[in-house]
């Protein structure tokens, strides 16, 4: 008798094991973070945000996928297909307008603002490109279709007076398609949005000798005021080898999307774990790109979309 109430009494036990556990795993939260494709600062930082989020964040997981970033992020979080999503800022504030290439609004909010990122125009001293006038009757490669720097190098272009079906032969290739074009006269130049130094741009200066062409500054002033949402940058001389000038370019915002109906206290734990391991500790972002340096709380706040309410309250308690 005593044996048999044991026996119960173990059996019980394990039951009641296996449903406390199954109630544990009930509670992990899974997340996915859109980044972008290889090449790009987009791509690795993803990944490396993902980590932070995975290893400091309890009973949460989460996995970065490589996209065709800022526009493809924009829907994908809107519709609820991705938690978090990377994205240029002129691309989220029209999204949130629903303003061309988008033919709805979408419920987008930031989490932060990242970095700016200046649009990289890159060909080789072989081509003879020096400027903007120089693409007439080219070809060139402004990056996937949809994607936040095809947007804005059709701007520039546009602006520029140039007829985009006529002018010019335009190519939409990835970062990485770009960089192996280039390199083999595929294309006579390239567009490209992402913080500096790009490894796409470096890998390609490794074996060519590089031209960065430089914007005007008049024509960069016409732009900033036609689009409040792009910043005038400047490349430093010496970024990248053979390119001994500073390099006028239009640039954008970065920032990490949501849609408004993440949780408040999800939102404030991802914003909390990623500024806290910005430059320090054993996953900290500085490590995946130098970039990282610039995701600080005062340029956090800085977005062109509303931020999520929960990462506001982790910033006002950094005050």
């Amino acid at each position: 008798m005593k044996r048999s109430l044991y026996v119960l009494l173990v059996i019980c036990l394990a039951i009641t094991l296996v449903f406390a556990g199954q109630a544990i795993a009930k509670k992990k939260i899974f997340l996915t973070l859109g980044s972008g494709s290889p090449g790009g600062v987009y791509y690795p930082l993803g990944g490396g945000m993902a980590v932070v989020i995975e290893k400091t964040v309890e009973d949460v997981r989460c996995a970065s996928e490589s996209t065709g970033a800022s526009v493809e992020n924009s829907r994908l979080v809107g519709l609820g297909e991705t938690d978090m999503g990377m994205v240029m800022g002129s691309v989220a504030y029209k999204a949130t307008k629903g303003l061309d290439p988008f033919d709805k609004k979408y419920n987008l909010v930031a989490l932060f603002q990242m970095y700016p990122a200046p649009e990289h125009i890159v060909t080789t001293k072989q081509s003879g490109i020096k400027s903007l006038a120089d693409l007439k009757g080219k070809k060139v490669s402004i990056d996937v279709p949809g994607s936040g720097c095809s947007t804005q190098a059709m701007a520039i272009l546009s602006e520029y007076g140039y007829d985009l079906e006529k002018d010019l032969t335009l190519a939409n290739l990835s970062q990485t398609e770009s960089v192996q074009a280039l390199k083999d006269g595929v294309v006579d130049a390239c567009f490209f949005n992402f913080a500096y130094p790009a490894s796409a741009v470096m890998d390609l200066a490794a074996t060519r000798d590089i031209v960065m062409v430089p914007l005007e500054e008049a024509f960069v002033d016409k732009l900033v005021k036609k689009y409040p949402y792009y910043l005038k940058l400047v490349i430093p001389a010496g970024t990248y080898s053979d390119v001994d000038y500073d390099v006028l370019c239009l640039g954008d915002s970065n920032v990490m999307v949501a849609n408004k109906k993440m949780k408040k206290d999800i939102a404030y734990k991802i914003t909390k774990a990623i500024y806290e391991n910005v430059s320090t500790g054993k996953y900290a972002l500085t490590n995946i790109h130098p970039i990282a340096a610039q995701l600080t709380p005062a340029n956090a706040v800085n977005s062109p979309i509303p931020l999520h309410p929960g990462s506001m309250k982790y910033f006002k308690e950094l005050k």
